[in-house]
């Protein structure tokens, strides 16, 4: 890695230039702060924060608000999501701000007589909707560690939601699918349609009702959003609508502050998110099997590097799907065993270098697991002291529930689909539902989000996370792998072509562009079953260089606005 860096420092010199938008493999580089994100509009906010003397905390709760303007098909304040947090001093933290169930969820609420799910009602309905917790969560970690006033943060997503931002061609799309249905989301056809037809490229969005909500977030904190009138228009809505969620689940819906899993790889340290996500836990898993093997000689993306990665990546899932879920329901996961040192001993010594191992279901009775969406969002920031965010957060699904709350101009998620609906039922196919990840009212749905932070010395020195469901996890695993093993810089690392396997089914998932036919030929020679995806992620990283004292940072060009915005 010491050379990538290296390398970067010399470009530095002859092309930096202040704010300088990345494109490709080329990262952006600044010396006082950074900030990456799915919406260029959104990135340039947290760093206009940066510069008026904000921290890190600071600028990803400005910029996830601005999200929620620029960007909703992810970004949002009727979701929720997870922080990872290192300050400049060493000290590391995390914050819970996953959905939960309302109080009148039940554990068969989805089913019919015959134990079979009514019209995806788990996804695509209004009873698909968890008590938000974004709100919450951010405010929480601005309590805790923020700097300049709270209304300061979120105020120029206000000011974005009143003077508009021109539309792009993935809100084109969605409009278009909401006129195509708006009797179907009428409340949602009031904000994403211009005078009852679809919006075209280049047109201005404006949303009033969103900024009056962010208005009384803005000033009340989040009373502004799970109490008085948003309280009150949520609940209104979904009594007239057949939802569940009342006054009572949003005055009792908390957000936690969470010890960070944590691990080492090759003598980096990796601190990243605690159930109920499964991201930290089982991307340091597969770091500690893939430890074993030496990465490095093998090459970047030559087929024994990408057999051992899904070795990894089939171990790794099959355990996240046996043991994970929301620690309040769950205590007796077994999260020290399956991070530590000794257990990916045992696990790789049954990887067999030529040949692939076989996912067998039988070890699971029968349950099911719905797939997770691939829409979410991701944001890295690093401020001039070091402090660094690795903060995702989702609606699920594309633009979550696709429903809007009438008079309050947000769209809510379907997170309700992260549950086993099915209890009891598991096939080869990839559906997968085991007791941790069952309804119960207020318990929080198992997750994949992934928000990282590698660090040497006890400084930051990786913020990296994605969207992209189930993906997530893989993802984030090769960008660290690529950094650490294979010398890329974090642009590179972010481009380089994707792969990921869950155990179940067992097929690996190749990007259809990345890979050459030969190696391909040999990975499935190894026994590897393979098909095709176009794309993977749109991974949002941040690599800092502590002996130049610079930033690195890179926004995935998989992400159509994305942006790395620095100073």
């Amino acid at each position: 890695m010491r050379s990538a860096i290296f390398a970067l420092s010399i470009l530095f010199l002859f092309t930096y230039q202040t704010g300088f938008a990345q494109g490709g493999r080329i990262p952006v580089r600044a010396k006082n702060g950074m900030v990456v994100s799915s919406h260029h509009l959104a990135s340039d906010v947290g760093r206009d924060i940066l510069q008026k003397g904000g921290n890190a905390i600071d600028a990803s709760i400005a910029t996830a608000f601005a999200l929620a303007v620029t960007h909703p098909s992810a970004g949002n304040i009727g979701g929720g999501g997870f922080i990872v947090y290192h300050s400049a001093e060493g000290k590391s933290t995390t914050f819970n701000f996953r959905e939960k169930a309302p109080l009148k969820a039940s554990r068969k609420m989805y089913l019919d007589e015959n134990n079979e799910i009514i019209n995806n009602s788990n996804h695509d309905s209004i009873l698909a909707v968890g008590v938000p917790g974004t709100v919450a969560g951010l405010y929480k970690a601005h309590q805790k560690y923020g700097k300049l006033d709270w209304a300061e943060l979120v105020d120029p997503a206000v000011v974005l939601a009143q003077r508009g931002f021109e539309v792009g061609p993935m809100l084109t799309e969605f409009s278009e699918f909401i006129e195509e249905h708006k009797d179907k989301y009428p409340s949602t056809a009031d904000v994403f349609l211009k005078n009852g037809q679809a919006f075209k490229p280049e047109d201005t969005i404006y949303q009033p009702e969103l900024a009056e909500t962010l208005k009384r977030i803005r000033d009340k904190g989040p009373n502004g959003f799970y109490k008085g009138k948003t309280a009150q228009l949520i609940h209104d809505f979904m009594k007239e609508n057949g939802g569940m969620i009342t006054k009572a689940d949003l005055k009792v819906y908390e957000a936690q502050e969470l010890e960070p899993v944590t691990g080492t790889y090759r003598g980096y340290d990796i601190i990243s998110m605690p159930p109920p996500s499964s991201g930290g836990v089982t991307i340091i898993e597969m770091l500690n099997i893939l430890e074993v093997f030496d990465i490095t000689g093998f090459g970047p993306n030559s087929a024994t590097s990408l057999h051992l990665l899904t070795e990894a990546m089939r171990r790794g899932y099959a355990d996240r799907a046996m043991h994970l879920g929301d620690p309040d329901f769950n205590e007796n996961m077994p999260v020290a065993q399956l991070t530590s040192k000794e257990y990916a001993k045992q696990l790789s010594a049954s990887v067999d270098l030529e040949k692939a191992s076989v996912s067998d279901s039988s070890r699971f009775s029968k349950a099911h697991l719905l797939p997770e969406s691939e829409e979410t969002t991701h944001l890295s920031v690093v401020d001039k002291d070091g402090n660094a965010v690795s903060l995702t957060y989702t609606l699920e699904q594309s633009y979550g529930s696709k429903i809007v709350v009438k008079g309050a101009g947000f769209l809510l998620n379907n997170e309700m689909g992260d549950f086993n609906a099915i209890p009891g039922y598991t096939n080869s196919y990839g559906k997968i539902g085991t007791l941790p990840n069952q309804i119960e009212p207020e318990k929080r749905m198992l997750s994949s989000m992934t928000p990282t932070i590698v660090a040497k010395d006890g400084k930051p020195v990786i913020v990296i996370g994605t969207p992209g469901g189930r993906t997530i996890i893989n993802t984030v695993f090769q960008v660290i792998v690529n950094v650490i093993d294979h010398d890329m810089d974090i642009a590179k690392a972010i481009e380089a072509p994707k792969m990921h396997h869950q155990w179940l089914p067992d097929v690996t998932y190749f990007e259809s562009w990345g890979f050459s036919p030969d190696t391909e030929r040999m990975y499935e020679e190894m026994g590897h079953k393979l098909n095709y995806r176009s794309s993977q992620g749109r991974a949002m990283g941040i690599l800092i260089d502590w002996n130049n004292e610079m930033y690195y940072g890179a926004a995935d060009s998989r992400s159509y606005h994305g942006k790395a915005s620095g100073y």
